[in-house]
């Protein structure tokens, strides 16, 4: 070996030495904070990856309103079934409402992995609005397992609340049945 080789595997072998492990101590110690969602009390039926459109009634166009998970969540108490999206990194709701039996999903013209729909009361953003939507699917099978749940949740959020008006239906003839009761 040549003496040029020789000093620079020295030089390597001293640089590896001579790095000392640094560790500094934070100024200020940070505290876990945790943040609530309110999708502690949800279990999720339906959850897959998607990017949401909205149809800007001014323009006539299509608008993104973001790429993430979209999913159907049902509340463990009233069985409810709201459908939900988040954007990815940033977790903004992009998509925030109920599955009524008001919307009916229709094929995005010229795509078999898109749907639309209009959703009444959308709480995506500050204030709740009624919106044209669109939702598109990396694949056709995707958006058909889509399609199968969303109208799995119309069936089921339909049926909650025609037992719920059965109820309160009961409630008022027993309400009236006292009432007469009382008056005689």
């Amino acid at each position: 070996m040549s003496d040029k080789e020789e000093k620079k595997i020295a030089e390597q072998q001293e640089e590896e030495v001579e790095s000392p492990d640094v560790h500094f101590e934070p100024i200020i110690k940070l505290e876990e904070v945790v943040i609530k969602t309110n999708e502690e009390e949800e279990d999720v039926l339906f959850k897959m990856r998607a990017k949401l459109f909205r149809h800007d009634k001014g323009t006539n166009e299509w608008k993104e309103r973001g790429t993430g998970d979209v999913k159907l969540l049902q509340h463990r108490e009233s069985k409810m079934i709201r459908l939900l999206m988040r954007r990815d990194k940033t977790h903004k709701v992009c998509a925030n409402h109920y599955v009524t039996k008001d919307m009916k999903l229709a094929p995005n013209v010229g795509s078999d992995r898109a749907w639309v729909w209009k959703a009444v009361g959308d709480f995506a953003e500050d204030q709740p609005s009624d919106e044209t939507l669109a939702i598109r699917f990396a694949n056709s099978e995707n958006a058909n397992l889509f399609k199968e749940a969303f109208e799995n949740a119309i069936k089921n959020n339909e049926q909650l609340k025609n037992k719920k008006t059965e109820k309160d239906n009961e409630n008022k003839k027993e309400e009236k049945k006292e009432e007469k009761k009382e008056d005689a």
